[in-house]
């Protein structure tokens, strides 16, 4: 290839020729690359209740997995796991983005660790609305954690669908119990309404909040503060300790104003460092003392009975959703409605009845056959 750089009137410029190219194939690659086995539900179900950490990986991936064939293994294991599991407890975490929640975790995670417990760590990680990517980084962030045999770390993309990622979370929570983790930590993406699936999925309910970002007032006005069951103050190190206690007050005041929660556990305002790992024993005193009194008054098993109706409701909600789509002449009809609606032809409410109707006549037809 000519270069015009190396032409006598460009002084003191060269092009080197380069290097000739390169194969596209591995030349040490040989044959075709094998397969990766396939597990029975058995084998799935024996691996797991052993503890062993890659067939839990691996049986969470079909949880994960949208293939019809994948999702009837993956039932099938849950079913088989369900005997051995509910003996954990699990702990939601939440709060604004920045909050110090990973690294919190990696603190909090290490104190059970020490008390002799089992931990796993189940993430939801954000989605970009526009590709559907995630970072998935939460490994790298709970840098201590990440190296502990006795820690799980799971994080899963919210792929624009927070309700679908909540109820597959659920069920990994389940193959953890049985894999012998008792310490379940389920952490939001913080942006709204995975709070309220994440609370309907885990025993106590942890905020974290900052203090010295003038978001104080905003914090105590969103309804987040009425689900939580503690709060605590992150960042309460050096010349910010003062100003973490006066948030701590302000929120304490504010839980004042609160009606009673349905367990009538007072939530309780603690300050802690997560990055210097100052006063970690005491939010877990907290935690310690709600359990054994939820577990004393039986709210806790009330709770747990309530969560897995509410589960069994919105998988049938989801399901439906999805035969809907799924249904033929739907997604044209939906098209043509579209068009009527832009072109002020007709209102959003009758095209929606229309479509629901042509949807159940066209099912009951099927079901008379």
């Amino acid at each position: 290839m000519h270069h015009p750089e190396n032409d006598s009137e460009y002084k003191g410029l060269t092009v080197n020729s380069g290097v000739s190219s390169q194969p596209t194939v591995n030349p040490y690659l040989t044959g075709r690359p094998r397969r990766r086995r396939s597990f029975t539900p058995a084998e799935y179900v024996e691996g797991i209740l052993k503890g062993d950490i890659s067939m839990l990986s691996r049986a969470v991936t079909l949880v994960e997995s949208t293939v019809d064939e994948h999702q009837a293994v993956a039932q099938e294991v849950i079913e088989k796991c369900l005997p051995h599991s509910g003996k954990s407890r699990r702990i939601g975490i939440t709060g604004v983005p920045g909050a110090g929640k990973s690294t919190s975790i990696d603190e909090f995670g290490l104190h059970v660790i020490r008390q002799g417990h089992k931990l796993a760590v189940l993430a939801i990680d954000p989605s970009s609305e526009r590709t559907r990517g995630s970072i998935l980084g939460d490994k790298t962030r709970m840098e201590k954690l990440s190296q502990n045999h006795d820690a799980f770390i799971r994080p899963s993309p919210s792929a624009g669908s927070l309700g679908g990622v909540a109820r597959k979370t659920r069920e990994t929570i389940v193959l953890c119990e049985a894999a012998g983790y008792d310490r379940i930590f389920v952490e939001t993406v913080g942006v709204g309404q995975s709070e309220t699936a994440v609370h309907s999925m885990v025993d106590f309910f942890l905020l974290i909040q900052l203090a010295g970002t003038g978001d104080e007032l905003q914090g105590i006005k969103r309804g987040i503060m009425e689900m939580a069951d503690g709060i605590v103050i992150n960042k309460c190190d050096g010349d910010n300790v003062e100003r973490a206690r006066l948030a701590a007050a302000q929120f304490r005041n504010a839980l004042h104003l609160f009606p009673p929660t349905p367990s009538r556990w007072k939530p309780e305002v603690i300050t802690y460092s997560g990055y210097f790992g100052y006063d970690i024993d005491k939010v877990w005193d907290m935690i310690d003392r709600y359990f054994d009194y939820v577990e004393r008054t039986g709210y806790f098993e009330r709770k747990r009975n309530e969560q897995a109706k509410y589960w069994m409701t919105e998988t049938i909600n989801e399901q439906l959703k999805a035969s809907f789509y799924r249904f033929p002449q739907i997604k044209e009809l939906l098209e043509q409605k579209e068009m009527r609606i832009l072109n002020n032809e007709q209102s959003s409410f009758t095209a929606a009845r229309d479509v629901l109707d042509f949807y159940f006549t066209r099912l009951r037809q099927t079901s008379d056959r």
